[in-house]
């Protein structure tokens, strides 16, 4: 029965970490980046060169986005208990979902999808649903960090199955709804990163680790310059009470 409980990740020894088959301190350590040991960690891999590359580009250009949900539900967390770092950080992450943040889940899993384009883009319609991956409340007519990636993609070499499909889908968005909407970043990220092979259901652990950073950005600058009980206030005044 013992033996059937596995982990392949990491073990702690007396004079060692395992992590993946390698030596921590000895294999690991002032030779990998951190995005090349998140690669390695997610999937048991370390990157090739252009895997690395699209990572560290991908979490670059998801980590920060100005003051939204996310960022403010962290601050309004520190303002509430100035002592809970880790619970502001996790009240940040815990929205990550179909709207905000998680949203290249869904579009890895619409990519791997058997449906034609127009037949997705139909369905998601005709059930009055958004289609993941496309519009954007700020960035119009195209969002810059998508557009971005997949020239950098096209660049480089990596675009494949999936960056065609993401094209296709946007043209069939824009078929379907009568009016182009934007592919947004989150699409942009899930296309390349399953170009490169990286696993569908580790597409969303991506835009995750990235906005981490950013959080913790913004609860640096809440203790400096806190705005978090100010936030509180704004949305009290914003809201007419029945």
């Amino acid at each position: 029965m013992h033996g059937e409980r596995r982990t392949h990740i990491a073990k702690a020894h007396a004079d060692r970490v395992d992590v993946r088959g390698r030596d921590l301190a000895r294999e690991l350590m002032g030779r990998l980046t951190f995005t090349e040991y998140f690669h390695l960690l997610l999937t048991g891999d370390e990157p090739t060169e252009e895997q690395r590359f699209f990572l560290d580009l991908v979490l670059v250009a998801i980590a920060e986005h100005g003051l939204m949900p996310s960022n403010v539900a962290a601050r309004m967390t520190l303002a509430a208990d100035p002592s809970s770092l880790q619970g502001a950080v996790a009240a940040g992450l815990l929205g990550a979902g179909r709207v905000i943040l998680g949203t290249s889940g869904e579009c890895a899993r619409l990519l791997e999808a058997e449906e034609e384009p127009l037949q997705l883009a139909r369905g998601a319609r005709d059930a009055g649903e958004k289609m993941p991956g496309f519009g954007h409340p700020v960035h119009r007519p195209v969002d810059p960090r998508a557009e971005r990636i997949l020239e950098l993609a096209d660049e480089r070499g990596v675009s494949g199955r999936n960056v065609a499909r993401a094209r296709a889908l946007r043209d069939a968005v824009a078929d379907v709804w009568d009016k182009p909407l934007p592919m947004n970043v989150a699409m942009a990220i899930a296309a390349v990163m399953l170009d490169l092979g990286f696993p569908v259901d580790a597409v969303k652990a991506v835009p995750i680790l990235g906005r981490t950073a950013g959080l913790l950005a913004h609860l640096a600058e809440e203790r400096e310059e806190p705005i978090g009980l100010f936030l509180g206030r704004v949305a009290e005044d914003a809201v007419e009470y029945e």
